[in-house]
């Protein structure tokens, strides 16, 4: 059955910040402090859209989260006026403050995990949120996160909705960050794999310096959920020694689209035993594996250009393209090997330059900002229609931005009750953009 892929890219929130909140993301810790551009990252991440919407794909919207978020800082024990509570987090725990500030639910690849319904038992889509346990600022995020996908896939003849793993250690899930699917063409039936950093079971190698947020056991239980074909699943470890250097998803080293997987030669700990086992699995036609040498590039230039958190999508016509940070011109090893790269048969054929550094910043390069959903053309229809980019949703969400984002940001400036209101004016406007009901704590609890 024929089948498109659709980038469903997050919107950057209004309280788009540097706090440095993310352990072992290094562009996150080293910003931290920084005086941040809510308007320019949002503006940044819709250009970007654009930019796929123009290439003839198919592109989506997803709403930011309610941000500061206050149900959680009064759960926290802050109590009072919105204001008060506000102040009293600013004075007693900013470090809460900020993570009930940040706007990280930009990064859609880390919102779930996502089946077509040519690999799952049931024919359906099926959608499982991540937990996101190993900070509390992106902890908090599934809730709201179930909730618009709900929104947008509520049609349950074709959509399964799965709740967030259980928000333990052993089941630590970062969503389609470790996840890729490899198929033939998208309506075909897929091999899905799944990286992770560690296991609460199985003996090996652990990072030392940077915490393993990906588990085996997340992996193999949304496998489940989702009626996935054990035969086509592949579970691989990801090479702790880069996450400590690091690597803090796998899609920061490796990217994987249709028979494509393009990968950095470290990325696992046996990239030659990973490509004889997917091979093995994916069949005929065979698996093009593109590996990068450590001598071209090396971890660390791999991380500071976000190489291979770009985002590889199949064109229209059949070729593909690969949509890079404009950090990765900015690298002369990077962007040397990439000109090389259009030069090899390979049906990567062409190299894109993507402004998003005000979220690169952050430690979220291009692939970071979407969830890849493949959908039939009946699954398409069956999706709230508001959320697909064209050109007048774009226009209106650029305006949008405009009359609502500040054009600056500081730390001291997340506890002002007047970015509360204006998060909350802009927000309640948006979901009647995108018509999808009410999905915030404030629109469905009150203010």
């Amino acid at each position: 059955m024929s089948a498109v892929e659709v980038n469903f890219d997050g919107l950057v929130g209004t309280t788009h910040n540097y706090a440095g909140l993310s352990l072992g993301n290094l562009a996150s810790q080293r910003s931290a402090g920084a005086m941040s551009n809510p308007r320019a990252a949002a503006q940044q991440g819709l250009r970007k859209m654009k930019t796929l919407h123009d290439l003839g794909l198919r592109q989506a919207v997803l709403p930011p989260h309610e941000r500061p978020a206050i149900d959680v800082l009064r759960r926290l024990g802050f109590g009072g006026s919105d204001g008060a509570v506000l102040g009293g987090a600013a004075r007693a725990a900013p470090e809460l403050l900020a993570a009930c500030c940040s706007a990280s639910s930009m990064w859609a690849a880390n919102a779930a995990t996502v089946s077509p319904s040519a690999d799952t038992a049931d024919g359906r889509v099926h959608l499982t949120p991540a937990n996101l346990i190993n900070g509390l600022h992106r902890a908090i995020e599934p809730p709201t996160t179930a909730r618009v996908l709900r929104a947008i896939f509520a049609d349950e003849a074709h959509f399964a909705h799965h709740a967030p793993l259980p928000a333990v250690e052993p089941f630590g899930d970062e969503g389609a960050a470790n996840h890729t699917r490899l198929c033939p063409e998208y309506g075909a039936a897929g091999l899905e794999l799944f990286v992770y950093g560690r296991s609460t079971r199985a003996a090996g190698p652990t990072p030392r310096r940077y915490p393993a947020r990906q588990t085996l056991e997340a992996s193999q239980a949304v496998a489940r959920l989702h009626g996935l074909d054990p035969q086509r699943c592949v579970f691989v470890q990801q090479n702790p020694a880069l996450i400590d250097a690091g690597v803090f998803h796998n899609d920061v080293i490796a990217v994987g689209n249709a028979q494509v997987l393009l990968q950095h030669e470290q990325a696992f700990l046996d990239s030659a035993v990973v490509h004889r086992q997917l091979q093995r699995v994916f069949g005929e036609p065979p698996v093009c594996f593109i590996v990068v040498p450590a001598v071209r590039i090396s971890v660390a230039q791999a991380v500071d250009s976000y190489l291979f958190n770009s985002q590889l999508v199949t064109l229209p016509a059949g070729d593909m393209a690969l949509v890079v940070p404009e950090e990765c011109r900015r690298s002369p090893p990077v962007w040397g090997w990439l000109g090389e790269l259009l030069e090899q048969q390979t049906p990567i054929r062409r190299v894109l330059v993507s402004d998003v550094r005000q979220s690169m910043r952050n430690g979220g390069g291009p692939a970071c900002l979407r969830l890849r959903v493949v959908l039939t053309a009946t699954e398409l229809a069956a999706v709230n229609a508001d959320v697909f980019l064209d050109e007048s949703l774009f226009a209106a969400l650029s305006a949008w931005i405009d009359r609502h984002y500040r054009d600056r940001l500081t730390a001291a400036e997340l506890a002002d009750p007047a970015l509360l209101g204006e998060s909350r004016t802009a927000l309640d406007e948006l979901t009647r953009i995108l018509r999808l009901g009410p999905i915030y704590p404030f629109q469905l609890y009150g203010a």
